[in-house]
């Protein structure tokens, strides 16, 4: 019995010793990687990986920017069978431990001396995180070590349910998947309350390897790692018997769920992330930045459609310019097989569709009828009456004859474009080659409604609002003639419509300018010259006026002097400029005579829901600076008073001093005035006149009201069409040409080629807008005038019209008599 006891005495002083000799060797263990490890209160400021989104005014998400597709949670938001399926699968003894299992360790460590290889997990969910958070993913003895060590000590820091909550956000779960509500959404396209328990169990499986075992890339390995989690959950009484067995029992529905992207704004989305990325480096694409834009969904989506529904309108007046490719439907025995067919659908389907326009084969052509396979499988018939616009194209001022049998167009094996009408029907389509813009803002603050860069992001992603400098042509008359008012001509100014030549020593030959439609209509008032675009009448204003004059004046409008030459082409619109600078420009005319800076910005917020910026406040106010500035002067004369008395009694302290810095922001911003309220309302006369009986004279048909003003513009050779127009709260351009400049061809003017599309957006944007009657600003008089000499007319002379002009320069008159008064609302609607 002795000799038990010693030897059961020996092997107990034993075990202590070894117990000792382990818990001294991992004391110097630790202390000697000590310093080596990562300091876990940096867990509390840990920051997750969170992609930028990009969101319209009204809330719809235009884009997601960022590698790691992560939403956070907080733990009291995540229901309680996901929070179980985890615990269940990857740490039972998570609220019981302290970081560390010794039950989990010593299986494991079991495993490794008796088969060589661990085939269970010894890590807690603790352990998981500090791996993730602070260490690298090598399978070595050391980084074990460390694990245990800061698991430890992470556990002394923050509280379990703070541990848990960062692991559900931290793990990566797959395809770009990080963090639960990522998972729920990529796999099921669901929120985390909507999860059933079997896909609560099936987010649980990928953490043992989340790239081999997710519902995607392996789906039976995911589905048993799916089950034994219920089962787990069954064993620790988490779920019962009838709920395990109707989970085990659900089938899978995984699928890849991209994000719902709600509105389609490339372009948008595209100067957003650039701008982001100026601002804070690569980390906008992780630090969960939320931008919201002060895009307008549904003024977006409107004009995407009519720049690409006017774009196709053009193309399809120039002809068709043929197959996309063609193939042999034939096969061995000279016979089109289905099997042939569906070779060729395969191998087309990498050809891009955009903007609503389909890949087709053609299958069958009959004398007025083809028939089309599209890539879904669905058959389909394009009728001749719908594909008579298909003449070939020859060149932009040519096409073929004229369309009488669909085998004209085209024959079985072609493949083409194919698009759906107004009513559902298929018809006959092909991408355009010419490019388009549209750019809409509020003139009021600056703030973008829409951009549309082009016919389709996807094509092409240069944009063509805030890169392409082209030339405005007519668009930019205006700005000389609100520089001729300026300086001393009036509305009435007659101003020769006649040919002119100018010899100039930087020119080859003498420069003969014309007017479009090389026609000349002799003397006419400086408001005919604009309502009748002619260019002799332009170029003799700004003679008149003086080049440096002119172009001083041009150059408030806030464009780079680089750009405006000095010289006469100026008068017709030879800058070389781009539709944002030009929807800015002509926002100086729509609210009054302010310039303002276009933004696209509204707010920036982190992932913690703090606003890191927010666009200032913009108020248009003649003298709100100046009292401003003031008021901010005195308050830095009462602040440095204050210093003063401070220093002179050191023990008394006035908290009004120590004001919060954020409130001296700027969050308010005045634009300067660069025109007279006087200038303006006589300029937007002119434009208003455009829109009622001028080159515009198509958009006062389609809209029936009177507070609208614009100019076409026609480049030379008509290579860049324009149609530059507002309404009070609504500046609108919308451009159409060739990204290499070459003529549109005959009669592509921007009355016809750019206006339909300005239409069509302000049919929509202009929908809730209350017909605007701008107030008639002082220093603004009204007199009659003869319409053939410009002049004062006489009193009862019959044949007068009366016009607008500011204090001061009213014309001569033809007699003594002078018919002029003060301008009120009631005399307004006499010029018109």
């Amino acid at each position: 019995m002795k000799r038990l006891f010693k030897i059961l005495w020996f092997f107990t002083k034993l075990g202590l010793f070894f117990l000792i000799l382990g818990i001294a060797t991992l004391y110097v263990t630790y202390k000697v990687m000590e310093k080596d490890l990562p300091s876990v209160e940096s867990i509390r400021q840990y920051k997750l990986q969170v992609p930028l989104r990009v969101y319209s005014k009204d809330g719809k998400l235009i884009r997601v920017f960022g590698s790691k597709r992560r939403s956070p949670a907080a733990l009291k938001d995540v229901p309680q069978h996901l929070i179980n399926a985890y615990i269940a699968g990857e740490d039972s003894n998570f609220y019981n431990h302290y970081g560390v299992d010794p039950k989990g360790i010593i299986r494991a460590v079991y495993e490794i001396i008796t088969t060589g290889h661990k085939k269970t997990g010894g890590s807690t969910i603790t352990m998981q995180l500090t791996r993730n958070v602070f260490l690298t993913l090598d399978q070595t003895y050391i980084r074990k070590l460390k694990e245990i060590f800061l698991a430890i000590k992470l556990e002394q820091t923050i509280s379990k349910n703070e541990i848990l909550e960062l692991y559900l956000n931290k793990n990566f779960l797959g395809h770009r998947s990080y963090g639960i509500v990522a998972a729920a959404d990529m796999y099921y396209g669901k929120t985390l309350g909507e999860l059933t328990l079997a896909e609560s169990a099936m987010l649980a499986a990928p953490p043992k390897a989340p790239s081999r075992i997710n519902p995607i890339t392996s789906p039976e390995r995911a589905l048993l790692r799916r089950n034994y989690i219920l089962r787990r959950m069954l064993e620790l009484d988490y779920i019962t018997q009838s709920e395990h067995d109707q989970a085990v029992a659900e089938k899978d529905n995984a699928i890849i769920h991209e994000p719902a992207i709600e509105l389609n704004a490339p372009w948008i989305a595209e100067m957003v992330r650039s701008e982001m990325v100026e601002r804070y480096g690569d980390k906008a694409y992780s630090d969960g930045y939320v931008v919201t834009t002060t895009i307008d969904s549904r003024l977006q989506q409107t004009a995407e459609i009519a720049v690409q529904n006017g774009l196709q309108a053009y193309d399809k007046r120039h002809g068709y310019r043929g197959v996309v490719k063609h193939y042999d439907l034939m096969g061995e025995n000279d016979q089109t097989t289905e099997e042939n067919i569906k070779t060729i659908i395969d191998e087309i389907k990498n050809i891009p569709s955009t903007a609503g326009l389909q890949v087709a084969l053609v299958t069958l052509v009959e004398e007025e009828t083809m028939l089309i396979r599209l890539l879904d499988g669905q058959d389909a018939v394009i009728k001749l009456e719908t594909s008579k616009w298909a003449r070939p194209y020859i060149d932009n001022e040519k096409i073929g004859n004229p369309i009488k049998l669909m085998s004209d167009i085209t024959s079985a094996g072609d493949v083409i474009m194919v698009k759906r009408d107004a009513l559902g029907e298929f018809v006959l389509a092909q991408i355009p080659r010419v490019q388009g813009a549209l750019i809409s803002l509020d003139p009021n603050n600056g703030g973008i409604n829409a951009l549309v860069g082009g016919f389709a992001f996807n094509l092409s992603k240069f944009n063509r609002v805030t890169q392409a400098k082209r030339q405005p042509g007519s668009g930019f008359k205006p700005l000389l003639y609100s520089g001729a008012i300026q300086a001393g001509l009036t509305a009435s100014t007659l101003i020769n419509d006649a040919p002119i030549v100018f010899d100039d020593v930087k020119l080859e030959k003498a420069w003969r300018p014309q007017n479009f439609n090389q026609k000349f209509m002799g003397p006419m008032r400086l408001r005919e010259g604009v309502v009748k675009s002619k260019n002799l009448v332009s170029i003799r204003v700004l003679d008149r006026i003086g080049i440096d004059e002119g172009r001083n004046h041009m150059l408030k409008f806030g464009f780079d002097a680089n750009d405006i030459p000095r010289n006469l082409s100026i008068s017709l619109g030879s800058p070389n400029i781009t539709p944002m600078e030009m929807a800015r420009a002509y926002s100086v005319f729509a609210n009054g005579g302010y310039l303002i800076d276009p933004f696209l910005i509204q707010s920036i917020t982190n992932q913690d829901g703090q606003v890191l910026y927010k666009q200032p406040e913009v108020i248009l106010c003649d003298d709100c600076q100046e009292q401003e500035d003031e008021k901010n002067l005195e308050q830095e004369l009462l602040e440095a008073q204050e210093i003063v008395e401070t220093a002179e009694h050191p023990f008394h302290t006035n908290n009004t001093i120590a004001e919060d810095e954020l409130s001296k922001e700027d969050t308010i911003q005045y634009p300067p005035r660069v025109i007279s309220a006087a200038n303006q309302y006589i300029i937007e006369s002119f434009m208003q006149d455009v829109i009622r009986r001028g080159t515009g004279a198509k958009a006062g048909r389609a809209f029936k009201r009177r507070d609208l003003a614009g100019k076409t513009g026609t480049a030379n050779e008509q290579r860049d069409a324009w149609f530059n127009g507002f309404q009070r709260n609504l500046v609108t351009h919308a451009w159409v040409g060739f990204d290499t400049p070459e003529p549109l061809g005959r009669g592509e003017t921007g009355g016809r080629a750019a206006l339909p599309i300005w239409i069509d957006f302000m049919k929509v944007a202009l929908e809730n807008e209350t017909e605007y009657k701008r107030a008639i600003p002082p220093g603004v008089i009204s007199a009659k005038i003869n319409p053939e000499t410009g002049k004062l007319a006489a009193a009862g002379s019959p044949n007068t019209l009366l016009e607008y002009f500011t204090v001061g320069h009213l014309p001569e008159e033809e007699d003594s008599t002078i018919q002029a008064t003060e301008i009120d609302s009631e005399t307004e609607d006499d010029l018109f």
